[in-house]
């Protein structure tokens, strides 16, 4: 009896430690914001191959050496007749496997052929010194339920089994909700994630997580993303995960949206602004608040929303979405065509002293936001250098933004660095303020 105590407490105890070195072990995979491209802004639903190749040979060529890496296939890659500017739900037609687990498309993705998946397109962006990623949505097909599809290691339980349609995603009815407790739910979620790793997949987006918030379903996911051993970023979308579900989604993802889809307009990056509020205190190593993609640069080639076209932001709008997501220290996932970008946009995603801030910041936090005035700021914890960013959120006016610097623990003698131009200037003053003009921004380094 006491050899029988003593071997359920050491599997006990092996049990715990194992779930506490999985927890620290997959906030080592992003230490940093990720940083990467995403398929969704330009090509909706409908990306190809060829597509994703020539953004994976964009970003290593121009940006990779700057910490660009990740190469993320979004929604769908699986429907054989998706369609541009929104979603074919009439009679769509899914590409999966006999136990129910979703495949690419070879009519987008022809490398995918012969059950290979997205092994080659996955080995391609490795070859780049680049990671590959790609986008599911939570659940279990309704595909696999109406055919009793069997689940891959679960002993005879079939699809049909382990699926409720209470809490179904709204605006896209793939996959139904899975029943976490069921047996079978688990084991679905580790065959899916078993195909991706032997992809080579580096990083998941998985959709339709937050709102309401899944908590069962991304336990499964975590769960099954470290029991296959492969360093997997997990990305947990859309907006707005609850701020009360904070130390839940910190504990299981690496990065979370807070809002839903910021497209190319002004007032998307004002409620961005607002609902970050709640999120400064848990931006921290390994796990981050995720502003979402970066709608600049050419955009909705085919996308969900509007024409083709460069984005609608005005240059001082772009400056100031850059200038948020990088000192709020956002993951950064480029949602525009890279081979279309002008110089412009090129130089607003490889500024070598703003990726370092974003990189290196440390203490991120609003100094206030009032009357449409913002002020934030962060520190360098290898430099000490403080970071100030001045936003002017107004529509007609300009505005003057101020800070007393000693709230910085900044006195005397100190150079500015305005990052974005570069310009240096030396100052004794104890405020620093600037005329910031509708929808601007100003972003500086204080040493």
């Amino acid at each position: 009896m006491l050899r029988k105590i003593l071997l359920i407490s050491a599997f006990s105890i092996s049990t715990i430690f194992a779930q506490a070195q999985s927890k620290s072990t997959f906030k080592s995979w992003a230490q940093t914001p990720p940083m990467g491209w995403n398929s969704w802004d330009c090509f909706g639903s409908t990306v190809t191959e060829a597509e994703v190749k020539a953004n994976t040979d964009y970003m290593a060529e121009k940006m990779k050496k700057l910490g660009w890496e990740y190469i993320v296939v979004d929604i769908r890659w699986f429907v054989e007749n998706d369609k541009a500017g929104g979603y074919n739900q009439t009679d769509p037609r899914y590409v999966m496997d006999e136990y129910g687990r979703y495949l690419p498309f070879t009519g987008r993705f022809p490398s995918a052929a012969d059950g290979k998946g997205f092994k080659a397109l996955a080995d391609y962006v490795h070859s780049k010194g680049l990671k590959f990623g790609i986008h599911i949505m939570r659940g279990i097909p309704v595909e696999a339920v109406k055919r009793k599809l069997p689940i891959k290691g679960a002993n005879g339980i079939t699809a049909d089994q382990i699926y409720t349609t209470d809490l179904q995603c709204t605006w896209l009815r793939d996959n139904y909700t899975i029943l976490a407790d069921k047996p079978g739910a688990q084991e679905y979620y580790n065959s899916i994630l078993e195909l991706y790793a032997s992809w080579g997949v580096d990083f998941i987006k998985v959709d339709d997580l937050s709102r309401p918030y899944h908590q069962g379903e991304i336990e499964l996911i975590r769960k099954a993303i470290d029991r296959t051993g492969r360093p997997i970023v997990l990305s947990t979308s859309p907006g707005e995960t609850p701020v009360k579900n904070a130390e839940h989604v910190k504990e299981h993802a690496n990065m979370w949206r807070m809002v839903d889809d910021v497209w190319d307009v002004w007032k998307d990056l004002v409620h961005l602004m607002n609902v970050a509020k709640g999120w400064y205190p848990y931006i921290s190593e390994g796990t981050w608040p995720d502003c979402d993609m970066i709608p600049l640069g050419r955009i909705s080639v085919r996308g969900e929303r509007g024409q083709d076209r460069m984005t609608r932001l005005t240059k001082e709008e772009q400056y100031s979405l850059m200038t948020f997501f990088t000192i709020f220290r956002s993951p950064l996932m480029f949602g525009g065509d890279m081979p279309s970008n002008d110089e412009f946009t090129l130089s607003l995603l490889t500024n070598k002293e703003v990726l370092k801030m974003h990189r290196e910041g440390i203490e991120v936090k609003q100094l206030f936001m009032q009357d449409g005035k913002v002020a934030i700021t962060s520190r360098n914890k290898k430099t000490g250098e403080r970071y100030l960013a001045f936003f002017n959120l107004g529509d007609k006016e300009n505005a003057t933004v101020s800070v007393n610097l000693s709230e910085l623990g900044i006195s005397g003698k100190h150079k500015i660095k305005e990052l974005w131009t570069g310009k240096v200037t030396q100052s004794s003053a104890a405020n620093i303020s600037q005329e910031i003009v509708p929808h601007g921004s100003k972003l500086y380094s204080i040493k």
